[in-house]
């Protein structure tokens, strides 16, 4: 794969996988990985698993959060502050129409549009 325009939304699925690597979140999410370790630092939500040698393993909600936090950075025009007051905001609100669900119905949708052309096939 490679990288996408980070001012692009167009971002690939999410595999049906549990736990996904550095690499593999920096592709999905089209951010590069030392962006993704500062990102782990900046916003609190964001705790990868770290196993052998600290190498960390995200999962599924957290690269939906990474992708949120993209948007919220690159397309929204936030600042990193902005970004975690607006991803507080939202968590207050109990996930009620707050980006980080639209974000998930958006990938939801997605992922059935692929499982509904791997069917036609």
């Amino acid at each position: 794969m490679t990288m996408l325009d980070p001012s692009s939304n167009e971002l690939p699925p999410i595999p049906g996988k549990r736990y996904f690597t550095i690499g593999e979140v920096s592709e999905l999410c089209a951010v590069k990985p030392h962006v993704l370790r500062y990102w782990e630092q900046e916003f609190p939500q964001l705790k990868p698993v770290k196993r052998r040698g600290n190498r960390r393993y995200y999962q599924r909600h957290e690269v939906q959060l990474i992708r949120t936090i993209r948007m919220l950075l690159y397309i929204d025009g936030f600042t990193i502050s902005g970004a975690r007051n607006q991803l507080e905001v939202d968590s207050d609100k109990g996930g009620k129409n707050s980006l980080g669900s639209q974000q998930s119905i958006k990938s939801i949708v997605e992922e059935l549009e692929e499982i509904s052309a791997l069917l036609e096939v």
